[in-house]
């Protein structure tokens, strides 16, 4: 039963691929090493567009030379960058386990979603991929929330521990990434890769439905991740630092159930309808709750995450239906070295806009931008409804 060892390994990978214990207070650290909110942001800037750089080349890599193989890469990678963001002191120490840092995710993003893919496309089970890929992601979910408890005790306590105990569960992941076995599915694309950059790219501009998932994936993730990754500092300003891991631990423990019934969720929802809602709620409250900070905005911003793992769920097993098999980790690569080039401008966008202002403000800023996303939805439904009518 091949598939259910890949996914069982796959799960427990994903856990320890991000039971960081240094999570929920990263941005606090940073910027005490660095001195400043926006040079704090940079070093998220840094490991994004590392791996915008890094995502073509290792994307192609997972096409060609295999899914485990690239795993295996990401995993030691980020066996590097725990390493070197626990030996911390310096900006130089930081921004290097950054470039780490977003080789590793270069390496996973677009390769991992493959991998669970053509796992189950190998067993016939492709139809069951929204299920599984809602039940795997859960566990990110899940990992946060347990290092959040734990990393914001131990952060009152130090901040050096907290990043060394961090790299075991990297050494975990490489570990489990050796007992993978590489599914049976091959690629019968171009043996030229410049031709088969230029087909992937090319199925973007042809499929207007892929083109509209994709720039609201861009937005979504870029916006989102630079929300949730500063959202700390903005609590520290409300509540005492070993407090701030509550928030996070009910935002995750949301996004776990989320991601985990997502599948059954999606089978009763229309996705389009729910990515809607989800944008809409999202933006009343984090505006409401930046624009009129109390003690309570940390626990009403966490709420926001109830509907977060459906429509990351939705959105990539959408997605998946549209990549064609030939470029399908190439083509998740390209629409993450946009979502990293995004994200690397904005989080530092979003750092200059807290050391001028305040986190509050800037977070508020950033929750106004987000309102554009939602008209991308709404073509998308109606898209939708177009091309159902056509069949």
């Amino acid at each position: 039963m091949k598939v259910h060892k890949n996914i069982r390994l796959l799960t427990w990978f994903n856990f320890f691929t991000d039971f960081k214990l240094y999570a929920p207070i990263a941005i606090i650290y940073f910027a005490r090493v660095t001195g400043s909110y926006a040079i704090g942001m940079s070093i998220f800037s840094i490991s994004m567009i590392a791996e915008a750089v890094f995502e073509i080349p290792t994307g192609v890599f997972s096409d060609y030379i295999g899914r485990k193989n690239t795993i295996v890469c990401g995993a030691i990678a980020a066996v590097l960058f725990s390493i070197f963001y626990a030996i911390g002191g310096s900006f130089l120490a930081l921004a290097i386990a950054a470039v780490f840092d977003g080789l590793s995710q270069s390496f996973y993003s677009g390769n991992n979603e493959a991998f669970l893919h053509d796992t189950l496309k190998e067993n016939e089970e492709q139809h069951r991929y929204g299920e599984h890929f809602g039940k795997t992601s859960a566990m990110f979910q899940f990992a946060l929330a347990c290092s959040a408890v734990i990393g914001g005790v131990l952060a009152t306590w130090s901040f050096p521990l907290i990043m060394w105990l961090s790299v075991i569960p990297q050494a975990i992941c490489l570990g489990l990434s050796l007992y993978m076995t590489e599914p049976k599915i091959k690629s019968d694309g171009s043996a030229n890769i410049y031709s088969h950059l230029k087909e992937a790219a090319q199925n973007f501009i042809k499929n207007e439905k892929l083109r509209l998932l994709s720039i609201s994936s861009i937005l979504g993730n870029g916006f989102g991740e630079a929300s949730y990754l500063f959202q700390s500092a903005f609590y520290n300003t409300l509540w005492p630092l070993w407090a701030i891991g509550l928030a996070k631990t009910v935002s995750n423990l949301s996004a776990t159930a989320s991601y985990h019934f997502s599948g059954k969720i999606l089978k009763k929802i229309n996705a389009f309808k729910i990515f809607i809602v989800d944008n809409v709620y999202n933006r009343t409250v984090n505006i409401i709750a930046t624009a009129f900070p109390t003690a309570w905005s940390p626990f009403l911003m966490s709420t926001t995450s109830a509907l977060y793992g459906v429509t990351d769920t939705a959105r990539s097993d959408l997605m998946q239906k549209e990549f064609s098999s030939q470029q399908r980790a190439t083509m998740g690569s390209l629409n993450s070295l946009a979502g990293s080039i995004f994200f690397g401008v904005l989080s530092f966008a979003l750092g200059y806009a807290a050391d001028k202002l305040a986190p509050a403000h800037a977070m508020l800023i950033l929750q106004i931008f987000q309102i554009g996303n939602l008209f991308i939805y709404i073509k998308l439904f109606n898209l939708n409804k177009k091309l159902q009518k056509q069949l």
